[in-house]
């Protein structure tokens, strides 16, 4: 059965949150398989991913990577994808390859 599955890029400037793109799949087999798939996408898709607004605050402050680590480390991420898994349609628990893209830089994805 295809399951639809994401490349997200995490846009970092000056070790901000900036922006969020994303390029969806629709594909078939194991998880493992499909990581794989979406590693050796990362620079193809990054050009024609979707823009997202990342999250700020009241006064328009974007929040830090740091910040962002800390919520990742509590696997808690995925509530600032909510736009994200909305616009393609994605089901709980979705499987997906984030990419820090550091001062215009791709970094290496991660799952």
């Amino acid at each position: 059965m295809k399951e639809v599955i994401l490349n997200i890029y995490l846009i970092i400037n000056e070790g901000m949150v900036v922006e969020f793109k994303a390029f969806s799949y629709q594909v078939e087999g194991e998880d493992d398989y499909k990581i794989d798939f979406l590693k050796k996408r990362v620079a193809e898709d990054f050009s024609r991913a979707y823009h997202f607004d990342a999250p700020s605050d009241k006064h328009g402050k974007f929040m830090s990577y740091n910040k962002f680590a800390k919520l990742e480390q509590r696997g808690r991420q995925y509530e600032l994808f909510e736009e994200i898994f909305s616009s393609f349609n994605i089901p709980e628990k979705p499987l997906i390859c984030v990419t820090p893209v550091v001062d215009g830089r791709i970094v290496a994805g991660t799952s």
